[in-house]
């Protein structure tokens, strides 16, 4: 039942800033901007697509099998993932890289200031879908254009199943070439504003692209999820979270879920409803890897969300 993830590996660093940027930041000299802030609090997280959706797979005793890059800098990541029986086997070392990485500095009335390096990332097409083994499923999510673009190819050549999940990459990607991965791809996930973006650069409506596919996934936060599939749609609801803390991997963690299901020969609704669980216990949690539920505990949240046991 092994699950190839394809994507990225990076280190997200969150800081902390105690004001507010507008306080700070003068419209009218934003020209000559040049500015510091103080971040008495940082944390340093594991991140990265591939990363966070591997952790939410294995948490539901799935195999996922992570495909990625990654620079010098890797050790504890790569130690990590292998302490908690996720396969390194398909993630390439790139020498004289650094890890992808993200520098977040958020304020008290979160906003956030980004700067994101690829590092490695930029690489992922030295990785090739058919060097892996025993694969059963697949998923193309944010990574290096080319590698996205590879891997698709290479699920397809290689007649696997796979999830075309552009996200964050979905910029990169112009009207033709997204419409040439959705082709190939056996589902694709997007949440709203990607797939706004999606049928614009496309043309085409979401019940148009959905003929394309097995099934089209609109994530939609807590208002819950969209599968468009045979000319159909089915709305999935998001179960309520303990409490709103960071929503950062709340995607990843629904995918995993996806997943999980999809592997496992179960129907799309039901997939998507482990899914939003997955979703709803992560936005618990600060991070994308910070939280973990047992089985059981993730089987009494999906029975009192839609009544029946998941497993």
């Amino acid at each position: 039942m092994s699950v190839l993830i394809c994507g990225s590996m990076a280190y997200d660093t969150i800081m902390v800033f105690h004001s507010q940027f507008k306080r700070h930041i003068l419209p009218e000299q934003i020209h000559i901007l040049n500015v510091s802030f103080l971040v008495p609090e940082m944390r340093r997280d594991f991140g990265g697509c591939a990363g966070n959706i591997a952790w939410s797979l294995k948490l539901l005793g799935g195999d996922p099998q992570i495909m990625a890059t990654v620079g010098d800098d890797a050790g504890p990541y790569l130690s990590r993932l292998e302490k908690l029986g996720i396969s390194t086997r398909y993630i390439r070392e790139i020498g004289d890289t650094f890890t992808a990485q993200a520098f977040i500095t958020t304020d008290l009335d979160d906003n956030q200031i980004t700067a994101f390096h690829p590092g490695a990332m930029s690489y992922s097409h030295k990785n090739h879908v058919r060097d892996a083994d025993g694969i059963k499923l697949g998923i193309v999510s944010p990574d290096g254009r080319d590698g996205m673009f590879q891997h698709a190819h290479g699920f397809a050549a290689a007649g696997l199943p796979f999830i075309f999940d552009p996200g964050q990459g979905l910029p990169m990607f112009s009207g033709p070439e997204l419409l040439e991965c959705i082709d190939l791809a056996t589902y694709c996930t997007l949440n709203d504003y990607e797939a706004r973006m999606v049928c614009e650069k496309t043309g085409l409506s979401l019940e148009v692209l959905a003929e394309r596919l097995q099934g089209l996934i609109v994530t939609l936060g807590a208002q819950g999820s969209r599968i468009y599939t045979e000319g159909r749609v089915i709305e999935v609801a998001t179960p309520p979270a303990n409490e709103i803390v960071d929503p950062t991997g709340c995607g990843d963690a629904y995918r995993g879920g996806l997943l999980y299901g999809l592997s496992h020969g179960w129907t799309l609704e039901k997939s998507a409803q482990l899914a939003s669980v997955m979703g709803s216990i992560k936005i618990a949690h600060r991070g994308g890897q910070n939280y973990s539920p047992s089985r059981d505990d993730i089987a009494a949240r999906f029975a009192a969300a839609f009544g029946a046991q998941p497993w």
